[in-house]
Formats: structure tokens, C-alpha cells, sequence
């Protein structure tokens, strides 16, 4: 009986480890799927998608908002892990609006999509334009929320508490909210506006922990050492913006590489 025991432990353990190591590689192979453009890849080495969203803990049968999504970049990886099994759904602007800086959005992030509806089919869009359009889930409905460098724009708005305490909202208990953003200087005062781009640490754990969140973890995955975090025209001085540089400010610039970032983990009770 004992080694019967042993033998149905070490069978469960094996297939354990191999549900594991297919979820890995399943989110692997969409980072390195042809669907993503080159441009979007040459980014990875500063953006580190695989490790980043493995340290938040995703999975394919999970049910994933994520906030601003732009032009899409981290789309082509999140909508295609999630499409057969899980749910991503889109936070972002309402598309029928009739400003032109929304519709070229649009343009970009639907035109992405409709290319491959085998990738992207299962795609859900809600709208989140603060203060007050914010249909984007029912409460208590979403497994994850996910947020890469959008707390600076609500913060030059006020609006920062607002989008915070949303997502506290629509996450089950237990959900995770993870935050990738330019991580400020902490021995400089956080502008309230975030003229620079770039948000304090302890600023963005303080907003979070007020909300009701619990800061899970941390980790320094995106953390680039080199930004000295000084620069004229805040964070778009760096790459890829590079505002209002020359060619050869550029070119210094690109041995920097893209700011540096914090990528913190909280946990809706």
C-alpha cells in the first residue's frame, strides 16, 4: 500500500510539473509567435514580457483586463495566451467618440485585431475614460488587472485614485492588479502631476494600499540602473521617443536604453 501511495504521488507530482512547464512554454511560443511585429520584439529586451507576466502570475484560463492597451503592444501577447481558454478585455477608450486622437487609436488597436480574428476572436472591449465612464467589468468579475506605464497619465489628470479604486472594484477577492511604471527618484518630492513621467515607489504603493490593496511583491525585472532619471524632456527624452534630440544626442541616449521601471504586485483581499 505504501508504495502504491508513492508511486500515485510521484504520478501526480510529474503531471504537475508538466501542466507547468506547458504553461511556460505555451506563453513562450506566443512571444515568439510571427503574428507579433519586429519592432514590437526589438522591444522585449527592455520590456521583458515573459518574465514580467510570469512573476504576476498569469494564466491561460484567467480572465485579464488590461488598461490603455494603445497601440497594442502588449495585446499580441495577452489576447492570443488568453483566447482559447481565458478572457481579455480591454480597457480603453470608447471608440465611437468623435475626437481624432481616439479614432487614430482606434484605427491602430482595432485594425491589429481584426487581422487575425484566430488570435484575437475572443476579445472583449470595455471603457475606461475617466472620471466617469468606467465599463469595463462587473464587480468582483476579473481575475487580473494589468497597467504598463499609464499611472503618470492619470496622475497629470488627478484622476490616479480614481482608476485605482475601479480596479480594486472589478477584481475578484485574491485578484492581482500589477503596475509597470517609471520609477521615479525618491529622493526627489513626487510631483503631484507627473510632469516627468515618472512616479515614486512608495507613491504608487501609498495610492494602491489606500484603495485596499496589499503590496505581494516586487521585483527589479524592468529596473534599469543606467536612467539617471534627470533628463530635459522627462522620460520621452529616452528611447523610443527621444523628444527633442539630436542624432547624435540620440545615439548617446541609446546606450541608456529605456527608463527604469518599478513592477510591483498587489492583491485585492
Amino acid at each position: 500500500m505504501r508504495k502504491r501511495n508513492l508511486l500515485i504521488g510521484f504520478i501526480l507530482a510529474f503531471l504537475a510539473l508538466g501542466l507547468e512547464v506547458t504553461e511556460a512554454k505555451s506563453l513562450e511560443n506566443v512571444i515568439a509567435g510571427e503574428h507579433r511585429s519586429e519592432q514590437n520584439k526589438t522591444r522585449d529586451i527592455y520590456r521583458n514580457p515573459k518574465e514580467t507576466l510570469e512573476f504576476f502570475g498569469i494564466k491561460s484560463n484567467m480572465t485579464v483586463v488590461e488598461v490603455w492597451p494603445s497601440g497594442g503592444w502588449y495585446t499580441e501577447i495577452l489576447a492570443p495566451y488568453l483566447n482559447e481558454k481565458g478572457q481579455y478585455i480591454s480597457a480603453s477608450f470608447d471608440f465611437n467618440s468623435d475626437s481624432a486622437f481616439v479614432q487614430r487609436v482606434g484605427k491602430i488597436f482595432l485594425g491589429k485585431l481584426e487581422k487575425r480574428p484566430d488570435l484575437y476572436g475572443n476579445v472583449k472591449h470595455g471603457v475606461l475614460m475617466l472620471p466617469d465612464r468606467l465599463e469595463v467589468a462587473d464587480p468582483g468579475s476579473v481575475d487580473m488587472v494589468l497597467t504598463f506605464r499609464n499611472i503618470h497619465n492619470w496622475m497629470a489628470r488627478g484622476q490616479e485614485k480614481i482608476a485605482i479604486e475601479a480596479f480594486y472594484e472589478m477584481l475578484k477577492p485574491g485578484g492581482i492588479l500589477g503596475v509597470v511604471e517609471h520609477r521615479g527618484d525618491e529622493a526627489v518630492p513626487q510631483d503631484p502631476a507627473s510632469k516627468s513621467g515618472y512616479v515614486n515607489q512608495s507613491y504608487m504603493i501609498k495610492i494602491a494600499e489606500e484603495a485596499g490593496f496589499i503590496l505581494d511583491a516586487s521585483s527589479e525585472i524592468n529596473a534599469n540602473p543606467l536612467d539617471t532619471k534627470d533628463h530635459s524632456e522627462g522620460v520621452w527624452t529616452l528611447a523610443p521617443t527621444y523628444r527633442a534630440q539630436s542624432d547624435e544626442q540620440k545615439k548617446a541616449l541609446s546606450e541608456i536604453g529605456e527608463s527604469d521601471r518599478f513592477t510591483l504586485r498587489f492583491k485585492k483581499p
